[in-house]
């Protein structure tokens, strides 16, 4: 107690055309950030932005290891691979491919996806800095930038329910 909370307005975001940098504190040291952040999507993603949607969605993971991918598991089983772990480096470091397209389509070509770097920085015993980027959108093609500027609200509401979730609070769902 008697440490102020970040507040989810907090979060900075600049861009430039084809890149979007967020920066924000939250209330934990950068081992407990780490592990919301790769380890507990289900309580901070928001479901609708999946293929499976919220009714359908059965798991949202990302697997803990470099080569590993950051999946959903849909009806019947159905799974889909929307990215892979290209850095895997608890607590200070996570780097993984964007392989979803302007259009929601799945990406398969590694080399057309973007890709997202969050950095965990200590700041104090129970306060991290995280560092996202997500950068290459013009790997995205002709509609990179009006993509990149959709993520940038899109990970706005995203990291706001990430910091809820770190902070206790699990945001509402949907």
């Amino acid at each position: 107690m008697g440490q102020e909370m970040p507040d989810p307005a907090d979060i900075r975001q600049d861009f430039d055309q084809f890149s979007l940098r967020c920066d924000l504190l939250v209330p934990a040291a950068a081992e407990r950030a780490f592990e919301v952040f790769t380890g507990a999507l289900t309580r901070w993603w928001v479901v609708e932005y999946t293929w499976s949607g919220p009714e359908a969605l059965a798991e949202l993971g990302m697997e803990p290891r470099s080569g590993g991918m950051l999946y959903e598991i849909g009806p019947y089983g159905f799974r889909g691979d929307w990215g892979r772990v290209l850095t895997w480096d608890p607590p200070r470091r996570l780097v993984f491919t964007w392989q979803i397209g302007p259009d929601r389509v799945p990406v398969p070509d590694p080399a057309r996806a973007s890709e997202v770097e969050v950095l965990f920085l200590p700041e104090a015993p129970e306060q991290t800095r995280v560092e996202l980027e997500h950068r290459h959108f013009d790997r995205h093609g002709e509609a990179a930038e009006g993509y990149r500027q959709a993520l940038t609200a899109g990970w706005h509401e995203l990291l706001s329910r990430y910091v809820a979730t770190v902070d206790g609070h699990h945001p509402p769902l949907g």
